[in-house]
């Protein structure tokens, strides 16, 4: 665990070892935890890090705390492992908790009575102290002050810009005590300042002087030898992916208006927004950022109609202000994707922490009855595939396609496999090349051929009210029962057409003594658990659900019938366990118990292991999860 003050670099520190740590084989995940502030505030990043296998979960206590200040050491020091390893900057020793003003009242009542049950007085020097004589911890003091002053000296760099080099101490520190290798260090750090050579060699030197000071202390922390097997992989944040893959899928014109989480995804995109390769130019694509979301989804219906795969990304609040736009894509089965990244609500709420609680907005958000389809994502490669999956959907059925992630999965950084771009397949659906008379909604076929707006010779009507078969208002009913069927009876062409693997993920034993329904980013965390519980004698099966609407009732339905009803366990970052009630709206069947974590942090390993054991033996129905700062 890496913490620090948010603006200190902290993201800077994980993207740059991340790189180092992957360069030599490791596997990496690393969650960025941050409120909603620009500088100063508490930030830190929980990381995993494996020579055997790519992580899929996070879990506590850590092995290694790494402290840029005195408030990461106070609120994380009960995280940290037997026999660990804390870093930390000589210079907060004096510090006191009561002496730290960005610490909230809460915060601080619940750090000062961590203290209180351990007998250690709140300062930095005092948990230090604590947890070297009674936690077994190895101390390993870095002077951050005398480390610039002296990398100041040598660049001759100006006192007040060294402390956006105090990253560059807490690269160097991680990097000796776990021995990364020179050479990766510098490989990662040429490849983040890519054509900034001042810097590569300014942190260069900081990396030596910190080996000076610390030279007793490499490899405190022994990394095994990586044994992954993997000769490449993709280093990547969740909102990284998805930009990449709707390159991949070809889309033409993105929106948005800058939102946490979302916003990153589309920076992205700016960047590489024309690129060329050996085989010519990728692109055109436009990102256009507009002045509100409602002008997000308007924009991108639009561009879709002149036949640009296009569209949209945002959070919560801005999904509520694009429902109007959505509902009028379905009206006029317009083929567009809107990217959901989840935070926490209600309102702005949370606005940079996780959360999963916005299922039913996606699946029944907008007026009327029509046709949507939402996917969601468990890991980052299969973000990648369903981003792709989502457009092909669109396109193919002219329907709004909601691809439903979080925050979790979007600010996460981890080694992921190379997507195999050759297994990606384009479907633009069925498209009117002829000319002359012209109904866009004819009534003979579920899914009308679409011709795009400027066509040539060919002229279409679009408009919010109901229409007949041109797009011409009309409210006759016989014309209203056929256009309002039409749109509806869409769902079930969609569900038939997806093979069941992109519906449901399986894992796990096939004559389970329970089963765990979850979605999006509690998917690896849910495996590592079974794998966890199987070593205890419980065989466990996780679902894995991919579609969530048209819901996929009858695989659902199949699954968790293979145990007792109490034994179906539906794990889930919300208050409700959202999931249960669209089983029992779709199946008829009851789930019985629930995991749930809703205070913006994510599930980790071993307090799901632990609530899954108070419900399968201790016979619970509900646990409400709370680890993590």
């Amino acid at each position: 665990m890496i913490g620090g003050p948010q603006g200190a670099g902290v993201e800077t520190s994980i993207a740059i070892l991340a790189r180092a740590l992957a360069r030599v084989g490791y596997g990496v995940l690393a969650d960025r935890e941050y409120y909603s502030n620009i500088t100063g505030r508490h930030s830190y990043i929980h990381l995993k890090v494996s020579a055997t296998r790519l992580p899929r979960s996070l879990s506590y206590p850590v092995d290694l705390l790494v402290a840029m200040d005195a408030e990461t050491v106070l609120t994380h020091f009960t995280d940290l492992t037997k026999g660990g390893v804390a870093i930390y900057d000589k210079g907060s020793l004096g510090k006191h908790l009561e002496e730290i003003p960005s610490v909230e009242d809460a915060t601080k009542a619940r750090v000062r009575r961590a203290c209180e049950e351990r007998g250690v007085e709140c300062s930095v020097g005092g948990v230090l102290k604590y947890l070297e004589r009674e936690v077994g911890v190895k101390l390993v003091e870095v002077d951050f002050g005398r480390v610039l002053k002296s990398l100041a000296e040598t660049f001759k760099l100006d006192p007040r810009q060294l402390s956006r080099y105090a990253s560059g101490v807490v690269i160097s520190s991680v990097a000796v005590v776990l021995d990364i290798r020179e050479g990766a260090l510098s490989y990662a750090l040429g490849a983040y300042f890519k054509g900034r050579e001042g810097l590569v060699q300014q942190n260069m030197r900081i990396y030596r002087l910190v080996s000076s000071e610390l030279g007793s202390y490499r490899g405190l922390l022994k990394l095994g030898k990586p044994s992954i097997g993997l000769d490449k992989v993709l280093l990547a944040t969740g909102n990284d992916v998805v930009a990449m893959a709707k390159v991949v899928a070809g889309v033409r014109y993105q929106s948005y208006y800058p939102i946490t989480p979302a916003a990153d995804e589309s920076l992205l995109l700016e960047k590489y927004s024309y690129v060329e390769d050996e085989e010519g130019p990728i692109g055109p694509l436009v990102v256009m950022q507009t002045e509100d979301e409602i002008a997000a989804i308007a924009s991108a219906i639009g561009a879709s109609l002149a036949g640009a795969r296009s569209s949209t990304s945002t959070s919560g609040p801005g999904f509520d202000l694009m429902v109007e736009g959505i509902s009028f894509a379905g009206a006029n089965e317009v083929p567009v994707v809107i990217t959901y990244y989840q935070r926490g609500g209600p309102s702005t709420g949370q606005p940079t922490r996780g959360s999963q609680s916005d299922l039913m907005n996606a699946i029944f958000a907008a007026h009327g009855e029509f046709a949507r389809v939402v996917l969601a994502s468990g890991d980052h490669l299969e973000a990648f595939y369903d981003t792709v999956l989502a457009f092909n959907i669109a396109e193919r059925f002219q329907v709004p396609v909601i691809h439903l992630l979080d925050k979790f999965l979007a600010n996460s950084l981890a080694t992921t496999p190379i997507p195999d771009i050759d297994t990606v397949s384009i479907d633009r659906g069925e498209v009117f090349r002829g000319s002359g008379s012209y109904r866009r909604f004819d009534l003979s076929k579920v899914v009308s051929p679409r011709a795009y707006l400027g066509a040539e010779g060919v002229v279409m009507w679009y408009t919010g009210d109901e229409h007949d078969e041109y797009g011409h208002i009309c409210e006759d009913p016989e014309v209203r029962v056929a256009m309002y069927s039409k749109r509806v009876e869409k769902l079930k062409l969609v569900e038939e057409s997806i093979p069941r693997e992109r519906k449901v993920g399986v894992y796990g034993d096939g004559a389970p003594d329970y089963v765990i329904v979850g979605w999006g980013f509690t998917k690896g965390v849910a495996i590592d658990a079974i794998e966890v519980l199987e070593k205890r004698g419980l065989r466990g099966r996780y679902l894995n659900l991919r579609l969530l609407w048209p819901f996929p009732a009858r695989e659902v339905a199949e699954e968790i019938s293979k145990v007792p009803r109490e034994r179906v366990v539906v794990v889930e970052h919300s208050y409700g366990a959202n999931v249960s009630s669209l089983i029992a709206m779709t199946t008829g069947l009851a789930v019985g118990s629930s995991i749930v974590k809703f205070t913006g942090r994510p599930i980790t390993l071993g307090e799901l292991v632990e609530a899954l054991e108070r419900v399968i033996v201790g016979g619970e129905r509900r646990v409400v999860l709370s680890y993590g700062a």
